[in-house]
């Protein structure tokens, strides 16, 4: 029995030592994606272009909100002395306006998120080609995004990432 329990430890010893071994042989790095993301001038030029793609339709949608706020008000502080016709009209007319500002509203968010989604969907892809240039130049054997608990900085190539793309935007 001495000598099963004997052989059972050197058996888990080895292979301890052998997966130790084997792991020491991989090359491994983890990178924090988002903060790329945030650090990336390629993601603050995005925000930019957006800004001024949408600025036109952000402006007259501001507009259009202080149009019906100034009806709104004029019917509220008027109605007692408007005719029945005039406060009637000037009720459809804020009735037709708000729709026309909700679909217009809504329009405008649809719109910026599909553009948003599609700059930065350009800008995920380079900043994975730079997490897969830089994993053949340094000869990383394995890369991990999202989804790790915990990381040391010996393994973390996230600041390396970070440069690349800040190079490539220039």
């Amino acid at each position: 029995m001495l000598k099963i329990k004997q052989f059972f430890w050197m058996a888990v010893g080895a292979m301890a030592f052998s997966g130790a071994a084997l792991a020491a042989d991989y090359k491994i790095g983890v990178v924090q994606a988002v903060r790329v993301l945030e650090a990336a001038p390629q993601a603050e030029m995005a925000k930019k272009k957006l800004e001024s793609e949408f600025a036109g339709r952000d402006k007259q949608i501001a507009n259009d909100q202080k149009t019906l706020k100034t009806l709104e008000d004029r019917l509220a502080k008027d109605a007692a002395i408007m005719s029945e016709t005039e406060r009637t009209r000037l009720e459809r007319d804020i009735l037709n306006k708000r729709r026309d500002l909700k679909r217009a509203s809504d329009e405008f968010r649809e719109d910026v998120n599909f553009r948003r989604n599609e700059e930065f969907g350009k800008i995920q892809r380079q900043i994975l080609e730079a997490i897969q240039a830089i994993a053949n130049e340094q000869k990383y054997d394995l890369v991990l995004g999202e989804g790790v608990i915990y990381s040391s900085k010996a393994v973390d190539i996230t600041d390396q990432v970070t440069e690349r793309m800040k190079k490539a935007g220039r």
